[in-house]
């Protein structure tokens, strides 16, 4: 009875790694059921009648609501991750929050302010000639030409 009893008792420390190992997979998954809504999409639209194209729009908005809820309780269970020292923006900044189109100047995306592990945020791979970039809390992907904004994340670091 005993040894049955060990058997079943899982040791604590055991219990938050594989959580957050699941979490990850979890918005991995999210992220690749989004990939094959937008497919499906596109292919009504080629090929499918109206109800075809509401059906897939419809699922594809359910996959982005679904990855949007995994990405969070990936953020939560991993809260030191983006914890950051406090931001120190180049001389005379002034915090003022951004939005898609705003255009940067060259020093507040300099190599400094780089986010180089996007991946440990779950950040998708910038494109190429663009950088993740922290301005204050925020993270934004930066066309480093034009030092335009093309996403934001508002709020994303603590």
């Amino acid at each position: 009875m005993a040894a049955l009893a060990a058997s079943v008792i899982i040791p604590a420390a055991a219990v938050p790694t594989m959580a957050s190992a699941q979490s990850a997979r979890e918005v991995r998954d999210s992220a690749r059921d989004v990939r094959r809504d937008q497919h499906d999409l596109r292919q009504a639209q080629r090929y499918g009648d109206r109800r075809d194209v509401r059906d897939a729009r419809r699922d594809l908005n359910s996959s982005r609501r679904e990855l949007r809820e995994d990405w969070r309780d990936y953020r939560q269970t991993h809260r030191g991750d983006f914890r950051r020292p406090a931001y120190q923006g180049p001389r005379g900044y002034r915090y003022r929050p951004v939005a898609v189109g705003y255009r940067f100047q060259p020093a507040y995306y300099g190599s400094r302010y780089w986010v180089n592990d996007y991946g440990r945020y779950r950040l998708p791979a910038p494109r190429s000639g663009h950088r993740w970039v922290r301005y204050g809390n925020d993270v934004a992907m930066v066309n480093m030409r034009s030092g335009r904004v093309v996403t934001v994340h508002n709020g994303f670091f603590w």
